[in-house]
């Protein structure tokens, strides 16, 4: 019998996963909310290679590509804190692979563990090669520039663009979408409601390509901005989503049609700290002991709890929020979570805006 993803699978893989991740629900948040809506959570941040997270679903295809083409070194490109640079490094050692990351202040922030605690600690705990270039560089045209010295000394290198989330890339995210369907076929239900952060926008459009394949109303996807305004990530997801479609033999305008991107939780830039993001981050800490990231899914969380709380999900929704993972940048972004920010705030912030 033939499956939609058929096309999927003769592409090239390198499996860095050790099986399906889990799908938790909050029992106690939702009991603190009051707002008869089921919250569950996947736990993309429990893969086990190199701490976790959903880079490592675009790894997975970045690296299966690399190794096709016989490359020995794969070179890529992301912010001071990247979770993809940590994950690419993680991904190397595994596969053998030499690897050098080019990390661009992309962040106005500036804490005092920033630049050398939380990802960037683990990027060289990792062995890869760390080139941390000033502002207003073109961070993947020096990527391309460290493939060439590589070249010269031997390797055959690899380039990956911003976040992995290149064509390629974003394929970890269509199979992440089959690993899904067949996650609710065995509950026996479909969430009404699938929420996500995105940023380079490729978990976005693997998702939603992953769905419309299977027929699976991509329209239950909602995502949440971190890294651009609106227009510009639904531009970029859009493209994305043409580009997999082509890859994957797939002519459709469901998944382009069924785009929803809210901007309302970026604040004033990417990577830079809010209260709703700080308040979503305590709650999901002290009433489920999970711990989200201040970049990626501290703010879309926030963005759920804000559409929970006004009824944009109404009561009697089943919702499905996708844990990117990234906790490592909570080291990054000490001074936000002071301790004693946290003891003055926590005896009244579980029941805070019900």
């Amino acid at each position: 019998m033939n499956s939609p993803f058929d096309s999927l699978d003769r592409i090239a893989r390198a499996r860095l996963l050790d099986g399906p991740t889990p799908i938790q629900r909050l029992n106690r948040l939702e009991s603190v909310l009051g707002k008869d809506v089921a919250i569950h959570v996947k736990r993309d941040d429990l893969m086990s290679l190199g701490a976790g997270g959903s880079k490592l679903r675009k790894l997975e295809f970045l690296m299966g590509d690399a190794l096709a083409q016989g490359c020995d070194a794969f070179v890529t490109t992301g912010g001071l804190q990247s979770n993809h640079a940590r994950l690419s490094a993680a991904a190397c050692a595994r596969l053998g692979l030499k690897c050098e990351v080019v990390l661009a202040p992309m962040v106005r922030y500036h804490g005092d563990g920033y630049r050398d605690n939380g990802n960037v600690l683990l990027d060289k705990l990792l062995g890869a090669t760390v080139h941390e270039v000033p502002e207003g560089t073109d961070a993947l045209a020096f990527a391309h520039e460290r493939a060439a010295v590589l070249r010269s000394l031997g390797f055959k290198p690899y380039v990956a663009g911003l976040g992995g989330s290149t064509p390629v890339g974003a394929l970890g995210y269509v199979s992440g979408a089959r690993e899904l369907l067949a996650q609710e076929a065995e509950r026996g239900e479909a969430f009404s409601h699938i929420v996500l952060p995105t940023g380079s926008c490729g978990t976005h459009a693997g998702l939603s390509v992953g769905l419309a394949m299977a027929s699976a109303r991509p329209q239950r996807l909602q995502a949440f901005t971190v890294l651009s305004p609106r227009d510009v990530a639904m531009t970029k997801t859009r493209e994305l989503i043409g580009h997999l479609q082509a890859q994957l033999e797939f002519a459709s305008s469901e998944a382009a049609d069924a785009v929803r991107i809210d901007e309302g939780q970026l604040g004033d830039d990417y990577g830079i700290p809010t209260d709703a993001m700080r308040e979503a981050v305590r709650l999901m800490a002290q009433t489920e002991g999970l711990l989200l990231d201040p970049v990626y899914s501290g703010k879309a969380f926030a963005g759920l709890l804000h559409d929970i709380r006004h009824g944009a999900i109404p009561p009697g929704s089943s919702v499905l929020f996708i844990m990117t993972g990234g906790m490592p940048g909570l080291f990054a972004y000490r001074e936000v979570f002071d301790a004693d920010q946290v003891r003055r705030t926590s005896s009244s912030m579980l029941y805070l805006d019900r």
